[in-house]
């Protein structure tokens, strides 16, 4: 009888594919590498950190982000806490000009280069971008050179020429899971109608920031799809958000993910995204606490969003900071992301 062939360890794998020569993960290597046992994670970190440091450099880049509109948005998200089909506690309200203002300085006095307003709608109406327009432009009436990105919902190609000609740097515009999992995440828009809004963002020369939630009752094997259904987009930054289950959304009552399994994801994803901004964001604290932030920031992430998410509390700037001190990464300075 023949002996089986001896299986290659997929992170010996990723050492050679990834690391030597910056090609991301397959699909089936990233499920591989969500399935590791929990005592290859340090291994898995380890790598996922040397690739971060190869292809995208030591630096850190920090954000701010504030809600200009605020609650009451048609659409049915079901992690959201925004939407008005839910009974959660948030109302719908503005944020005004000076307000926005504010917001810009006090970001950019934490030493953040990028500075995100967002919206809770479908898409941007008249007003909407009217009152985006006249914040950017108070924004530099202050003095501050902050770059400006937006998340707004989904775009037509007349609005995504508008954001641009007000000099908007980045959109943000998660496809929140997989391809397969959405239709059980959103009924009201598809998949499809967000992937159409990124391809004209990217056409039309501004940076593309793409991301998702994970915890909200995807299998690892939908992990790996939307893996590498965001490598295939190519976006300039990936933020990774871990559920927060919000009351009087239909998620309520999930559980948090595990801090475990959460840096598998964060391992994972940098494997398949080796050249890409992943960042931090929502969620983090209530899955991983101190310890596995900092795990996190030396298993593959190079970006974090510091202050509060919207409707959610985050931890004070300063803690992140004094976080990335300690672990003596420089933060991006403004001038080279011009």
């Amino acid at each position: 009888m023949t002996a089986a062939p001896e299986q290659i360890d997929v992170l010996d794998e990723a050492r050679e594919q990834v690391l030597e020569r910056g090609v991301g993960l397959t699909e089936a290597q990233v499920l591989k590498v969500l399935e590791l046992p929990e005592e290859r994670i340090p291994d898995l970190l380890a790598l996922a950190h040397e690739v971060r440091e190869r292809w995208c450099g030591p630096e850190v880049e920090v954000e701010g982000i504030v809600s200009l509109k605020t609650g009451g948005c048609p659409e049915d998200c079901h992690f959201c806490s925004q939407s008005g089909q839910f009974p959660s506690p948030v109302r719908s309200a503005w944020l005004d000009i000076p307000g926005l203002v504010r917001a810009a300085r006090q970001t950019r006095d934490t030493g953040a280069t990028e500075f995100c307003i967002v919206a809770a709608v479908r898409g941007p109406d008249k007003r909407l971008l009217s009152q985006v327009r006249d914040g950017i432009k108070a924004i530099r009436a202050d003095g501050n050179d902050i770059q400006i990105a937006c998340s707004l919902g989904m775009l037509t190609q007349e609005q995504v020429d508008e954001l641009v000609a007000m000099g908007v740097h980045r959109y943000n515009h998660n496809l929140e899971t997989a391809r397969s999992h959405f239709p059980e995440v959103v009924t009201t828009h598809s998949w499809e109608e967000r992937w159409d809004t990124l391809r004209m963002i990217r056409d039309a020369g501004m940076e593309v920031c793409c991301g998702g939630i994970i915890g909200m009752g995807e299998t690892l094997a939908q992990r790996a799809e939307f893996a590498v259904q965001l490598a295939e987009l190519e976006p300039d930054e990936v933020p990774l958000n871990f559920l927060i289950p919000n009351p009087g959304t239909p998620y309520e009552n999930y559980p948090v993910v595990e801090g475990a399994e959460a840096l598998r994801t964060v391992g994972a994803f940098r494997l398949a995204l080796p050249r890409t901004i992943l960042r931090f964001a929502g969620g983090r604290e209530l899955t991983f606490g101190d310890l596995g932030a900092k795990q996190g920031m030396l298993g593959g992430i190079n970006a974090i969003i510091v202050g509060n998410y919207l409707t959610n509390l985050g931890r004070p700037a300063q803690q992140d900071l004094d976080m990335l001190e300690e672990l003596s990464m420089p933060i991006k300075a403004l001038s080279q992301t011009l």
